[in-house]
């Protein structure tokens, strides 16, 4: 695949305490296989499905233990220039850009409300080489109990519009570049616990949203929500064994009507 353009979701990794434990877990649900850890690169693993890239898993760095979660990856043409707008826009560089040999440039910063994201200047990486295939990256969405904070931070780092769902139960909003749809925006309400940060939901595709669950619950995740159909797919949001929430989507099965969006001045 071609690079993103900037600002679109181009590639996702997790850090695992169990690495062997995460590869298993996933090599079943999503049907991953692994390449050799880069031992160079502080045993960076990364996950393919039918020989394409679709997502990496890593140990996590000293100090960092026992904080699984995926990491969403937004593409960059020039990762300095990005750490620059996140910070003119109120978020914080976790990791200045740092260059990953040839690979590329990447970054680690948390929007003003906490959500942690990556920032990547494709080199010899383009990032995902497969998207809405069964077992790749699929949609992910913002979940933060400040909506307003990314609805003004989002969209003035990467150039998003900005659409409104018309559905009175929820508050959902849709980030786009140019006429493509790029990303969610939930505000999380009282059925999030506490203690549950805001976070990025990473959705991959399944080819059976239930068979996925059932193969996730058997191995030690924990179904959170669903599955449910939408217009969007028939998904469920899962906890995985070590706590890394993400969510499987059957993109082939929908049902309803999609929802009406307005845009937003």
């Amino acid at each position: 695949m071609a690079v993103q353009p900037e600002g679109a979701p181009c590639w996702a990794d997790a850090m695992f305490g169990d690495l062997e434990g995460a590869k298993s877990f996933y090599g079943e649900v999503l049907g991953w296989t692994f390449a050799e850890a880069s031992a160079e690169f502080g045993n960076y693993t990364q996950a393919s499905v039918n020989g394409k890239a679709v997502a990496a898993v890593v140990p996590p760095m000293p100090g960092q233990e026992g904080l699984s979660q995926w990491c969403l990856y937004f593409a960059s043409q020039d990762a300095a220039a990005t750490a620059a707008r996140i910070r003119d826009h109120g978020g914080e560089v976790l990791m200045e850009p740092m260059q990953v040999g040839d690979f590329g440039t990447m970054c680690l910063a948390r929007d003003p409300g906490g959500v942690v994201f990556g920032v990547w200047q494709a080199g010899t990486h383009q990032g995902f080489e497969a998207m809405a295939e069964p077992g790749a990256y699929a949609w992910a969405e913002v979940f933060t109990r400040e909506p307003d904070k990314s609805d003004a931070f989002f969209p003035a780092v990467f150039s998003y519009r900005q659409r409104d769902m018309e559905d009175g139960e929820m508050d959902f909003r849709i980030y786009d570049l140019g006429e493509r749809s790029v990303l969610g925006r939930m505000k999380m309400d009282e059925d999030f616990p506490p203690e549950v940060q805001p976070y990025i939901n990473v959705y991959f595709t399944v080819e059976d949203c239930d068979a996925a669950v059932a193969k996730a619950t058997r191995l030690g995740g924990v179904l959170r929500f669903g599955p449910m159909d939408t217009p969007f797919g028939r998904f469920a949001a899962i906890s995985d064994p070590q706590g890394a929430n993400f969510s499987v989507i059957d993109i082939t099965k929908t049902e309803g009507e999609m929802p009406k969006l307005t845009d937003v001045a």
